[in-house]
């Protein structure tokens, strides 16, 4: 895994010096660090705290259980205008990092705290409308709307915000057919379908290493 993490700091192209500085200030507040969804996350007692992102216009780090962060300074935002539980902290230069290393320091000890202590989100169920390209291969597949149907709330929602996310029509197509297998075995979008996992039932990227 060192091997593999390694070599994904000497791949970038892009935010290098920012990553390996935000990794060096990660790294310092005990946690540790993983290769997951194909980016260094950052763990602690096995637990997901933090993962590194890499945009086209900045690069940050992902707090899994942002939304529980008291935030007073407002340093974090959400992803999406559909996110509830993840916030980012963003940074477009070196110098943002440095300047901000005590504030990011005091949300990454204050996001272990919340692991400590057990805290978890409460989703907000709020309806997501179906868009009118699931609408339609429910049409087309009965199987499908069946299956669709028979899914927890919470995987729903998961993949209504996964297709709704795509601005394009055939993105959102794509997107669909990709996951209909998924669908039909009654997986959520983040579920293990190899059985490789060691964090089961969610998938942390075993199948990668076969």
């Amino acid at each position: 895994m060192l091997i593999q993490l390694e070599t994904y700091y000497e791949n970038l192209l892009k935010w290098k010096a920012e990553l390996l500085l935000l990794r060096k200030i990660c790294i310092s507040c005990e946690l540790n660090e993983e290769l997951k969804w194909k980016a260094p996350c950052f763990t602690f007692n096995s637990k997901n705290i933090l993962i590194l992102h890499v945009f086209k216009d900045y690069c940050g780090i992902g707090f899994f259980k942002g939304a529980l962060i008291k935030d007073q300074n407002n340093l974090l935002e959400f992803p999406g205008e559909n996110s509830q539980h993840s916030k980012i902290f963003k940074f477009k230069s070196h110098e943002d990092i440095l300047s901000l290393e005590d504030d990011i320091r005091t949300y990454i000890f204050e996001a272990i705290a919340i692991e400590k202590k057990g805290l978890k989100l409460v989703p907000q169920n709020t309806p997501i409308e179906l868009p009118k390209e699931l609408t339609a291969a429910f049409k087309e597949n009965s199987t499908f709307k069946e299956a669709f149907d028979a899914l927890s709330p919470g995987k729903k929602r998961g993949y209504l915000l996964f297709f709704k996310g795509a601005k394009q029509s055939q993105t959102r197509l794509d997107r669909i057919h990709k996951m209909m297998d998924r669908i039909l075995l009654g997986k959520g979008i983040q579920d293990c379908t190899c059985g490789l996992s060691k964090k089961m039932p969610r998938c942390d990227g075993s199948h990668k290493y076969i």
